[in-house]
Parts: structure tokens; C-alpha cells; sequence
């Protein structure tokens, strides 16, 4: 595995840790993965405390509000609880805590699977304008090919722990060539009654 052109178990301890601070990870229960017992504002603070990234505490204070903000946060809420929000909140701050240390790459791990589709939008339109604001590079693992092609310049899809297909979004889209692609092209539901079971794509066991 390589981080900008370097193999990141070559890495020394130094090196690992820099490496740490550019690759973040949002995951896919954004309840599951946030400390209960840390109010918002300590969650996203974290990160910086564990890297001393500033001297004082109002430095601190003054990113993790910068960073609320970002992520469509209220201010109200800095002394809130996981257990106190909703879904599309509770990963709004799993956003805020994998970006406030500016990394480089950002694994996004299933991030709205676990979201009702009305916040699925939501969250997919804030990383892609965060995408843009920070120049951020993701690497986004999903089931979902309709998420996918809203979100990813190129896809390479992933068949009994292999890569079987890698191409540009909209080639894949336009000219599938992998029967696990082209199932999964398939299960992608359409709005329209009069094409329902047509041209379906389904892996048979032999």
C-alpha cells in the first residue's frame, strides 16, 4: 500500500505519524463510532490534542468552531451529545473530526448507509463541497453505484477481494464489462413501473 509513491509499511515511526495526520477515515455508524461520553465540541477536539497541534486551549476552541461551521454545525451544539442528535448530525461531526487535522486523503467507509436517503443527499453534497475546499482526495467504499457515480471521478469495483474493474465514472456507467458490475448496475433502482424487470443483470451460482 502507497502514500504518494512511498510504501506506508516502510515507514518509520515519524513518518507514521505524519502519515496519520494526512489519511483519515469517516466511518459508517456515526453513532457507533463516537465516544458517548465526549460532548461535540471534545470529539472533534481530539485529534488536535492528541497531535498538539496548538499551544492553548483558545486555539483549540477557535478550529473546533471553524470546523463546526464547515460541516453545517450549529454552535448550540458544542456541548451537545452523540446520544442527543440525529443521524445526519451524529456523521457531521465524524466529518469534523476526520477533517480538522487538513489531511491530504479521507477514507469514507459506507459514510450514508446508515442515513435516511433525504440526509444521504445532505452528507454527499457537504463532502463534495468540502472536496473542493480542501482539495481533499477520497476514497469512497460504498455498495451503492448510484451513490458512487454521484460522488467519484473514477470507480474500480471489487469482486471476492479483488479489483476485477477500474474506469473512469462515466465509462463504467456507460459500458460495464464485469458480470459483478453489471449486477450491481442492475440493482440500482429505477422510477419507472414500465421497466420494472427488465434488462436485469443477475449472478447465477454454478
Amino acid at each position: 500500500m502507497e502514500f504518494e509513491g512511498k510504501d506506508i509499511t516502510t515507514y518509520s515511526k515519524r513518518e507514521l505519524l505524519e502519515f496519520r495526520r494526512q489519511a483519515q477515515i469517516i466511518f459508517q455508524d456515526p453513532y457507533a463510532s463516537l465516544n458517548p461520553r465526549l460532548s461535540v465540541s471534545e470529539i472533534i477536539a481530539e485529534p488536535l490534542i492528541v497531535n498538539r497541534l496548538y499551544k492553548s486551549l483558545h486555539e483549540t476552541e477557535e478550529a473546533v468552531f471553524r470546523m463546526m461551521e464547515m460541516v453545517g454545525l450549529s454552535p448550540k451544539l458544542v456541548n451537545s451529545y452523540p446520544h442527543e442528535l440525529d443521524g445526519g448530525r451524529r456523521q457531521r461531526i465524524g466529518v469534523a473530526r476526520a477533517l480538522i487535522l487538513k489531511p491530504k486523503f479521507v477514507v469514507c467507509d459506507e459514510p450514508v448507509s446508515a442515513l435516511d436517503v433525504s440526509i444521504q443527499a445532505q452528507i454527499l453534497n457537504l463532502l463534495m463541497d468540502l472536496q473542493d475546499e480542501m482539495k481533499l482526495t477520497y476514497m469512497f467504499i460504498t455498495h451503492d453505484l448510484s451513490v458512487v457515480k454521484h460522488i467519484s471521478d473514477e470507480i474500480a469495483v471489487m469482486y471476492l477481494g479483488k479489483c476485477v474493474e477500474k474506469a473512469p465514472a462515466d465509462e463504467l456507467f456507460r459500458n460495464p464489462m464485469h458480470p459483478y458490475t453489471k449486477a450491481l448496475l442492475a440493482a440500482i433502482p429505477v422510477p419507472n413501473l414500465s421497466r420494472r424487470g427488465k434488462n436485469r443483470s443477475c449472478l447465477q451460482a454454478k
